[in-house]
């Protein structure tokens, strides 16, 4: 499964031209600029970069550079592109991002219209990337001991927004998240944050919807995101024609924050109140239903149905594995 490594976030924004080192560093000035870096010989692996303080005590820093081409959806291939699948295997493109995150995200932009369409207008990018391992040695830790993953989002987020007023940004991706934004829905909800003390969750986590083929009318709705801050996405299947997908949402955001503040005190077997109103059962997974690739809790509605066997594969009814 994808994990942090040498990065430990990695957030977007997408550009219809690219932008100058110049500007760049000018407008990263009133973070303390720490270095500048000039492209490396592979574009993948770093374009022009200012490096800016997060938390340098414990060598944080995030690099933030300029490419001046198409996001890679695609993030090539060991035969046709290997220094492109090279660079995505090592996480430069975000430690949680896989093959056709723009496309999903940009599918499944429930909450911005015009974020179906727009970010693929895009001509450029900028790369907001945090570290605790620049020249560091060996045997340093890829992470501090008090690592904050919540804290360490809420800095690069603002970064990214802050990119947002620059002449020709077209909007804000998380990669990891599968998630695109528009810079009044990232101020709406960082607003929401300062005013209610309420994660901005939405903007690391998307929630999606997929029909399941063949097996009409369950369908999956599950989170892309959560292990940005290191605890598990969830899934949720059910019969579309039993419950209403906005309450399911709600109930999946609802329990992806009560994960991340208490822990993985959920495991299998255990039932929860959701939709319906009903209990639902959880069941750990290694593998989700949909892309990408990554460990979730599974969730299903008791309520007498009985979901398709890919559901419930590897898995006996009761949730032990079989």
């Amino acid at each position: 499964m994808p994990h942090k490594g040498s990065y430990t976030q990695g957030m977007m924004v997408l550009f219809d031209a690219p932008l100058s080192i110049e500007d760049l560093s000018n407008h990263l000035e009133g973070y303390g600029l720490a270095k500048i870096i000039d492209e490396c010989e592979e574009w993948a692996f770093g374009g022009p970069t200012v490096v800016i303080p997060y938390r340098p005590e414990v060598n944080g820093y995030v690099a933030v550079d300029i490419v001046d081409r198409e996001w890679p959806d695609a993030m090539g291939s060991p035969e046709d592109d290997s220094v492109l699948f090279g660079a995505w295997a090592m996480g430069h493109f975000g430690p949680f991002a896989f093959p056709g995150n723009l496309q999903r995200a940009a599918q499944q932009s429930w909450h911005w219209e015009a974020g179906k369409t727009l970010p693929f207008t895009h001509k450029a990018f900028v790369r907001i990337r945090s570290s605790y391992a620049f020249g560091a040695s060996d045997d340093t830790p890829l992470m501090p001991k008090d690592y904050e993953p919540q804290d360490e989002l809420l800095f690069v987020t603002s970064v990214a927004r802050g990119l947002l007023g620059l002449p020709g940004a077209i909007c804000y991706f998380d990669p990891n998240g599968e998630t695109v934004y528009s810079a009044a829905g990232i101020d709406e909800l960082m607003s929401r944050h300062a005013n209610q003390d309420l994660m901005p969750q939405e903007l690391w986590v998307n929630v999606r919807l997929f029909n399941l083929e063949d097996h009409d009318p369950w369908v999956v709705m599950d989170t892309v995101g959560m292990w940005q801050l290191d605890v598990p996405d969830h899934e949720a299947v059910f019969p579309a024609d039993r419950y209403d997908p906005s309450e399911v949402a709600g109930f999946l955001r609802n329990t992806a924050d009560y994960v991340f503040k208490n822990g993985l005190i959920i495991n299998d077997n255990d039932t929860m109140d959701g939709p319906g109103p009903m209990r639902w059962q959880a069941v750990t997974f290694d593998d989700p239903i949909c892309s990408p690739p990554r460990e979730v809790l599974r969730w299903i509605p008791r309520d007498g149905s009985t979901p398709p066997h890919q559901i419930t594969q590897g898995k006996s009814e009761d949730g032990d594995s079989a």
